[in-house]
Parts: structure tokens; sequence; C-alpha cells
């Protein structure tokens, strides 16, 4: 499986080969909000991350602070 993950800084490709995403696969397939922890790697300007353990972190959904910004000033 490949995800990729973009901010304001670039994208990162991740990649979870297929033993990792049948250990997993419950997070990956049902999280809102999902940690992924692995090895990162670059090549150029290339970033990639390869996952080694995925985890469902949606119950921190709720707590997270929220602010918003008014860009029409």
């Amino acid at each position: 499986m490949f995800m990729t993950l973009e901010d304001e800084t670039g994208t990162v490709n991740i990649i979870v080969w297929q033993s990792v995403l049948e250990k997993f696969r419950r997070e990956a397939l049902g999280s809102s909000l999902l940690a992924i922890y692995g090895v990162s790697q670059r090549e150029g300007e290339v970033r990639h991350l390869v996952a080694n353990r995925l985890v469902d972190v949606s119950a921190l959904l709720g707590k997270l602070p929220t602010a918003s910004r008014n860009f029409c000033q």
C-alpha cells in the first residue's frame, strides 16, 4: 500500500509493505487519524517513510487544539 503525507513543506511517500499491512490492516483502513512509525529515506528531493508500525490515534481527534484564521483581512 502507498500513502502520501503532505504539508506546507512538501510530500512524503509512505510505503507499507504487504507483511506490515497484513498485521495493521484495521489501523490502515479504519483510522481517522493514523500514526506511522518507520524508517525515513531520502533520494534527492524525494522523501519516503517505510512503515513498520501503524497506530490508530483517532481518539486524540477531540483533544487536539483547533484555531481558525481569517485570511480575508
